[in-house]
């Protein structure tokens, strides 16, 4: 063991005694949270808080290294066997237990019973599982998918597994980049070979993945929070929605939601204006399309979207699946939990090549200017932060242009989504209708259709702001039903 490790402290893999406890317990449910984790060492002889090397006595070494060995593969069940070994350091001798990832999991206790002895390591504490993560345990132990498990609470007829066909090879068809109609009918064989459908006794069953994929929330959780809050905590919040149903609508919901409540700037290149949000819509997709494929459906936890004024937050819930780290996630290796899931999303167009995801949201946002995405947790859910601040300016031909008169900033003054209309406190144009007039100056006139691509409202939404403006004398209506478009009116003042 090196000098390095030892100075970096306790962690998720590591843990430090300074010596032998009077009661095994004190290291032995360590092991077995190393055990149902990614593995880690005990390290005996070093003080945990000053990791100040103390060492073993020589003459008690080898009787400590054999105490070790034998009371965590007496206490433990399934039977753990560490890799015992000596190191000196310093001059002085310490003991390194090394346990593996096991594949036979849960790992526990055998004095306090599977419930009560499971334990999982949490960054640098060991911790006692509770009944969500034993049941992932559980499941990775026998090397199945929740998601392809029956869904013992919920009946499906042949006219139920017809529409939900119909309903995905809808979407599939309508997300493919190119002849949509090539696009084969999705069939009940086909979601059976995937594990959305199982047979039992000669009867099609559905499993928690069609409860997913049909939006059911009863058995299986399946909803989105979103929030955005003012400042960097969550101790004030401005909007908050949830929502609920398929997952093609929840991506769907949430992106919309996110995109919103960010700002839009404009890139331009020689005499053309682009209009680019702060933070890649694509990279924000790819994030939620990750959260809703790759959560764990054992806990019952919604994601969680929440929007502060210096970044954007996505948690997932649930533990990374066994073999999957961080380090190997940002490198593009991928452990699917859901495996029916995965199958169906790639089906429908909503994910594209295994692991390729997140490398490619790194290299957009990083391409943005942005800081790199933060990845945190792991241990019980995994939250990935995109910061706001730009760090560099937008690479273009062209000078970015952020946050001036033709910025859309939602955070603060935005259209929300609590009643679909735009609040105005006073006479002053709203940033979102400034994206409106600069779009006029420029094009001499605006239609409700081009409100709802420039602003991503509904056509509602879209009138009401343009009525809006009407109102204050800055545009004015011209024409009837479908050939109605505004202009510039008398009082165009900012």
């Amino acid at each position: 063991m090196s000098n390095t490790m030892r100075f970096a402290g306790e962690s998720k893999n590591v843990e430090y005694k300074v010596a032998l406890p009077d009661r095994s317990i004190k290291y032995t449910k360590t092991a077995v949270a190393f055990a149902n984790g990614s593995g880690g060492r005990i390290v005996f002889g070093i003080e945990d808080q000053t990791l100040r090397v103390v060492g073993v006595p020589d003459d008690q070494v080898f009787t400590i290294m054999d105490a070790i060995s034998n009371a965590i593969a007496d206490s433990c069940e399934p039977l753990i066997i560490p890799d015992i070994s000596m190191r000196d350091i310093d001059g002085k001798t310490v003991i390194v237990a090394e346990i593996l990832p096991g594949a036979q999991r849960p790992y526990f206790i055998k004095s306090m019973g599977r419930e009560q002895g499971t334990f999982v390591r949490v960054a640098g504490t060991t911790r006692q599982a509770d009944d969500a993560t034993i049941k992932e345990l559980l499941f990775e132990g026998s090397n199945r998918s929740f998601d392809q498990t029956i869904c013992l609470e919920l009946a499906a007829s042949d006219s139920d597994i017809a529409e939900l066909c119909k309903t995905m090879t809808a979407v599939s068809r309508a997300n493919a980049k190119q002849g949509g109609e090539a696009v084969k009918q999705l069939t009940p064989k086909q979601l059976l070979s995937w594990g959305v459908l199982a047979e039992r006794d000669g009867e099609l069953k559905p499993t928690n993945a069609y409860a997913i994929l049909t939006g059911s929330n009863g058995p299986v959780r399946s909803i989105i929070q979103c929030g955005v809050f003012k400042g960097d905590t969550k101790a004030v919040f401005v909007d908050r929605r949830e929502f609920e149903g398929a997952p093609w609508e929840l991506i769907e919901q949430a992106y919309q939601y996110v995109l919103r409540n960010i700002h839009m700037g404009a890139r331009f290149a020689g005499v053309y204006r682009q209009d680019v949000y702060e933070i890649p819509p694509d990279a924000i997709r790819e994030l939620i399309v990750n959260a809703v494929v790759h959560r764990s459906y054992i806990d019952r936890a919604s994601i969680q979207i929440a929007i502060y004024d210096n970044r954007l937050e996505i948690t997932s819930p649930g533990r990374l699946p066994m073999g999957q780290t961080m380090e190997r996630m940002k490198e593009g290796y991928s452990k699917i939990r859901n495996e029916a899931l995965a199958s169906a999303f790639a089906y429908m167009g909503l994910i594209e090549h295994w692991g390729s995801g997140i490398p490619r949201i790194i290299e957009e946002v990083r391409e943005a200017g942005l800081r790199g995405p933060e990845f945190l947790g792991g241990d019980t859910d995994l939250r990935i932060n995109i910061y706001r601040e730009q760090i560099s300016t937008v690479r273009d031909t062209g000078d970015a242009v952020r946050d001036t008169d033709n910025v859309v900033r939602d955070t603060g003054d935005a259209v929300r989504d609590t009643d679909n209309v735009v609040r105005d406190t006073g006479d002053a144009v709203r940033d979102s209708q400034r994206v409106i007039l600069a779009y006029v100056r420029d094009h001499g006139e605006i239609t409700a259709t081009i409100v709802q691509e420039l602003l991503h409202v509904r056509k509602r939404q879209a009138q009401k702001i343009l009525s809006k403006l009407v109102g204050l004398g800055v545009l004015q209506r011209v024409g009837a039903a479908r050939s109605t478009r505004y202009i510039l009116g008398g009082e165009d003042e900012e």
